[in-house]
């Protein structure tokens, strides 16, 4: 009987068949695993209510210093860009002109007051005479008038003497504030006018200093929303912090305070007037700066917060959060936010208190799955736990394959 040999390939190929199928018999694919991820419980709580606006810095109070009368400059008695106090002298306007109108007012008086004492001796005499009939009564009516008349001229002529005073005194041209002085327009020489109101230079207090902001219409509509329902606790704008932030950057040392808010809104910007005020010793405040301030325009001891590595933005940029509702199933929240409090959204509509919200493995739940929620990192983007888990699972399943290896 002749048997015939196999090839030994064939042996082999079917060794391996029947290894791979017994290592399939014992290796079961493993359940799978619910997604466990963290979560934060949203509750109210007190936050600040800040506001970001734009504005521009003003001097506190301004004062152009113009010409009130005619006349040659003289000299300039300031140095530019200095220090001036109320009342010194910047400027000396040629003073003979005023000096000689002053001394004709003073003779013009001399003379009316000169007229009325011999007007008064002339009516005593005749009040005499006309008792005694030697004068008629129309010449006491007369030498009465005339006196009235004297008297009227003495007003006139210390009237005349007081306005050339004035106009002697505007030839020393003073700065009406104390503050610091600008560029001088004029130079000693130069002839100023009265009638046009010739602008000599500029005198600016700048301790303290104005911030003029603009906000929106919108915004101030919704914080008085705010005040009426009673989300927001306020003792009043004169208590509300403001914070500055500068041109380059930096924080300004001083906290301000606001002062008003205009009554109308703008009809080109939609926008109102919110004015602050700011104390500039050190003169880091110059008019016309654009600056940034932070405005603490009370507290919202309601407000629902939640961080924001568990707010995401969908297509259309609306702000979206996942909730572990009923039965741990996740659910797909729209949010209304109304603004940052450090590393989280303030959430004004969207959320209940007590709702969980997703802040870890934000990546692995979808709406209408089951999760197993665990407690999350709220500050900064925790280790996520799946990777470990599927990590340990492939672990697992490696150690099975290779003692059913042994084992086959």
């Amino acid at each position: 009987m002749r048997v015939e040999r196999v090839p030994f390939r064939l042996i082999t190929a079917a060794t391996a068949a029947v290894f791979l199928a017994a290592c399939g018999q014992k290796q079961s694919a493993p359940p799978p695993q619910m997604p466990e991820v963290g979560i934060v419980t949203v509750q109210p709580t007190s936050v600040p209510v800040v506001v970001d606006l734009p504005g521009r810095t003003s001097a506190y109070l301004v004062a152009q210093v113009r010409a009130r009368v005619d006349g040659i400059v003289l000299r300039r008695e300031f140095t530019e860009g200095a220090e001036v106090k109320s009342g010194q002298r910047l400027y000396k306007i040629d003073p003979a002109p005023y000096i000689a109108a002053l001394n004709n007012a003073k003779a013009s008086l001399a003379k009316a007051q000169a007229n009325v004492a011999s007007q008064n001796a002339l009516v005593a005499r005749y009040k005499v005479l006309v008792a005694a009939n030697a004068v008629s009564k129309q010449d006491y009516d007369n030498a009465v008038a005339a006196q009235g008349q004297a008297v009227a001229d003495v007003a006139a002529g210390k009237a005349a003497v007081d306005t050339a005073q004035i106009n002697l005194g505007y030839t020393d041209v003073v700065s009406p504030i104390t503050g610091r002085t600008g560029i001088s327009q004029v130079t000693p020489g130069a002839y100023v006018q009265a009638s046009q109101a010739t602008l000599m230079t500029t005198v600016q207090q700048l301790d303290p200093i104005y911030v003029d902001l603009t906000q929106s219409s919108v915004e101030g509509l919704k914080l008085r929303r705010q005040i009426q329902e009673g989300r927001l606790q306020t003792e009043g704008i004169h208590a509300a912090k403001v914070a500055l932030v500068l041109e380059d950057g930096r924080t300004y040392t001083e906290q301000g305070k606001l002062q008003f808010s205009d009554v109308s809104v703008d009809q080109s910007t939609g926008s109102v007037t919110v004015r602050a005020i700011f104390e500039n010793k050190d003169r880091v405040l110059l008019p016309g700066m654009f600056v940034r301030a932070r405005i603490q325009e009370g507290m919202n001891d309601h407000a629902l917060v939640v961080p924001q590595i568990g707010v995401t933005h969908d297509q259309k940029g609306q702000p979206t959060a996942l909730v572990v509702g009923k039965d741990d199933k996740v659910e797909l929240r729209q949010l209304v936010t109304g603004g940052t409090n450090g590393n989280n959204w303030v959430v004004d509509s969207g959320l209940n208190p007590g709702d969980r919200v997703i802040v870890n493995g934000v990546e692995k739940a979808k709406p209408g799955m089951q999760v197993k929620p665990v407690a999350g990192a709220s500050g900064t983007q925790a280790a996520d736990p799946a990777p470990a888990d599927a990590s340990g699972a492939a672990a697992s399943s490696g150690a099975q394959a290779a003692s059913a290896a042994s084992g086959a």
